[in-house]
């Protein structure tokens, strides 16, 4: 099956642009913005040129500029516009360059992909990259997904690049001079977890700050941790849940893992989307819910 999409409906230009469907359509009629293929239906069909030039828009928007005005340039002269803008602007290079990124995945393009990323480490360090840039990109993809806009290779393919991109730092900072740590912290998915970049960056960030980190990864069983409990002077367990751990809570699986470890007093730290509406009350007192990985930084200082 080709994953390559090459043509998209105005719905599909919506979810990308963040400009409503009916707003492009008047702009089509009054300003001739966009020129989409029809099909025999009479139903508009849009090109990735359509959709880079609607985002080179929207861009331009997002910088005062008005629709009468950019309408009145060719596509060239509106990626000219933009290109100048984010010269001069660092907010504007967020901006284009999550653009960019969306244009690569759409494309499997990664020559795209890297050329943005060198731009982008130009100006900024490979965590500002993460969170300024990385992390707005994989919420937005996550809402094109949801909506039917993508599909999971476009995710897959995004995804894998970010990960090259962490491990590329990572192994930077381990090959780097650097006075270590003797505070060992273990990383790990439970089992059904797969989605695992979360859990890279917090691996990053470990050996960012200094200290030794075992990275285990993802669908591990909680059992199999035993080995690592009792003969590693008071390792840090880490989790990073996305999906649900178990078929209650989190707080039955804070409980199982302690049964499962055979201690109450190992600590474990839990970040990701699925804990954000845990209570820290309801957990066991070694058990730590971390909201964001900015709080997690916080205790590696």
């Amino acid at each position: 099956m080709n994953t390559v999409k090459t043509s998209f409906s105005i719905k599909d230009l919506e979810s990308f642009g963040g400009i409503k469907a009916h707003t492009i359509r008047m702009w089509e009629r009054r300003y001739n913005l966009l020129e989409p293929d029809r099909t025999e239906t009479n139903i508009r069909t849009y090109s990735i040129g359509d959709l880079q030039k609607l985002l080179n828009v929207t861009f331009l928007l997002d910088h005062n500029y008005k629709i009468s005005k950019i309408a009145k340039h060719s596509s060239k002269e509106i990626a000219t516009l933009v290109s100048d803008i984010v010269e001069e602007d660092d907010m504007g290079t967020n901006h284009h360059a999550v653009n960019s990124f969306k244009i690569a995945m759409m494309n499997f393009d990664q020559k795209l992909f890297n050329r943005t990323y060198v731009t982008l480490k130009q100006s900024l360090s490979f965590r500002e990259i993460f969170f300024k840039i990385f992390i707005p990109l994989l919420e937005n993809i996550g809402l094109l997904w949801q909506s039917g806009v993508i599909n999971p290779a476009h995710e897959h393919f995004i995804s894998n690049l970010i990960k090259q991109k962490i491990l590329i730092n990572k192994e930077l900072l381990e090959n780097a001079d650097r006075d270590g740590c003797e505070k060992m912290f273990i990383l790990f998915l439970p089992e059904n977890e797969i989605h695992d970049l979360g859990l890279m960056f917090l691996n990053y960030e470990i050996v960012a700050h200094g200290f030794k980190c075992v990275y285990l990864g993802q669908n591990i069983h909680i059992e199999d941790l035993k080995y690592l409990a009792s003969t590693q002077q008071q390792p840090y367990f880490v989790s990073y849940l996305t999906v649900n751990p178990c078929e209650t809570s989190v707080a039955d699986f804070a409980k199982r893992f302690n049964k499962d470890i055979g201690r109450n007093n190992m600590p474990l730290y839990l970040l990701g989307r699925i804990i954000q509406t845990a209570k820290q009350s309801e957990m066991p007192e070694n058990v730590k819910l971390i909201k964001s990985i900015d709080a997690f930084n916080t205790l590696l200082n």
